[in-house]
């Protein structure tokens, strides 16, 4: 989409609002920028923000969304809230006139997220979703050696993410818990793993999904007492994705979970005509540090492979989350100042977020449902 915003001689003013992956991962990412400049930060809970303001106090802080908003020396807002907010506190920001970077899931549903595109459309923005496996070196060398076909015909595609970050009973009830504030383990992780098929393989033409809740009541600290969980926290799902060079059907098995001790972590398996390609890491809390890609020729062993010299970060950080939020924040910067469209961005989130609502769908129904 062509963009409104020209900065190409002076870093982009960013506002971060939101202080979990967004202090964590998104803040020391920005400070690190060559190309944009982290300038604000909102939350609406003023002892919370004092308390990032005493370690940031170059930052200017807001409580009230519309003064940020109002602000004309902000270019851009970074939006790392609970899924719930986003779509009040994006579409505000995107009629204020600021180009935006998301957190996933963007929005409670696809409607929403296409009223930001149209939005975004309208007022000439550009809007990025933080897809950040698509950044990370080993996933972008995995995408190469699928584009140059050396694994032939694609037969099968394996993605398992067995993940323990939910499976003590006693984490808090949060809105993590309700499946109406965008909860769950298909918001937290099947969105970014549709994602991941699409980019990979091609787009979702059908889906058949089972979800359950293993833990089905939390402590509530606020209310002092034990309330019921109403999101799922694993998720069975078998895609049909169309293949993006050939139309032809791939299918695939995606296995979710949030609650499994000793999970696995997160593994792609794909299984072709001429070869295989393992793309995984059991690392439960950082996705660069502890990946490892493996190909093999048909009738040859497994070997590991290395990303491409133009791929890796120029720095390692001790939270490897950053780096890929870096390269996706970079990408963001380039479309704002050269009015190229932003991808991965809404588009790319609409059709992540339609695969976690079919999937939904299919549960509660039984049936296969097509896209």
């Amino acid at each position: 989409m062509p963009v409104s915003l020209q900065i190409s001689n002076s870093k982009i003013n960013v506002a971060l609002a939101g202080l979990g992956f967004g202090e964590k991962v998104h803040l020391p990412a920005l400070y690190n920028s060559q190309e944009l400049q982290p300038v604000g930060i909102w939350h609406p809970r003023e002892e919370r923000l004092g308390e990032v303001i005493k370690h940031n106090n170059d930052l200017q802080a807001y409580s009230d969304w519309s003064s940020l908003t109002n602000d004309q020396t902000i270019d851009a807002v970074i939006i790392a809230t609970p899924p719930e907010h986003r779509f009040r506190l994006a579409s505000e920001a995107l009629y204020a006139g600021k180009h935006l970077l998301l957190e996933k899931p963007v929005a409670l549903n696809s409607q929403e997220i296409m009223e930001l595109q149209r939005i975004a459309i309208r007022k000439k923005l550009s809007v990025a979703v933080d897809f950040e496996y698509r950044a990370v070196p080993l996933f972008m060398k995995a995408r190469r050696i699928l584009e140059d076909n050396l694994i032939g015909t694609t037969w099968l595609v394996k993605l398992d993410w067995i993940m323990s970050s939910r499976a003590d009973e006693n984490r808090e009830w949060n809105w993590y818990s309700q499946k109406e504030k965008g909860g769950g383990v298909i918001g937290a992780l099947g969105t970014h793993a549709f994602d991941l098929l699409h980019w990979l393989f091609g787009p979702t033409i059908q889906v058949k999904g089972s979800t359950s809740t293993s833990i089905n009541q939390r402590f509530s600290p606020v209310d002092n007492k034990m309330k019921q969980v109403t999101s799922e926290d694993i998720c069975l799902a078998q895609l049909n994705l169309s293949d993006m060079h050939s139309n032809s059907i791939i299918p695939a098995q995606v296995t979710l979970s949030s609650v499994s001790r000793h999970g696995r972590g997160c593994w792609l398996e794909v299984y072709g005509e001429n070869g295989t390609l393992i793309l995984g890491s059991d690392n439960q809390k950082d996705y660069v540090h502890g990946f490892g890609l493996w190909y093999a020729e048909k009738g040859k062993k497994l070997s590991s492979i290395k990303p491409d010299d133009g791929l890796t970060f120029e720095k390692t950080w001790e939270d490897g989350r950053i780096a890929p939020v870096k390269r996706i924040q970079t990408w963001w910067a380039e479309s704002i100042n050269n009015g190229f469209p932003m991808i991965p961005g809404l588009n790319e989130g609409i059709n992540s977020q339609k695969v976690c609502e079919k999937v939904i769908d299919s549960a509660n129904s039984g049936m296969s449902i097509k896209l």
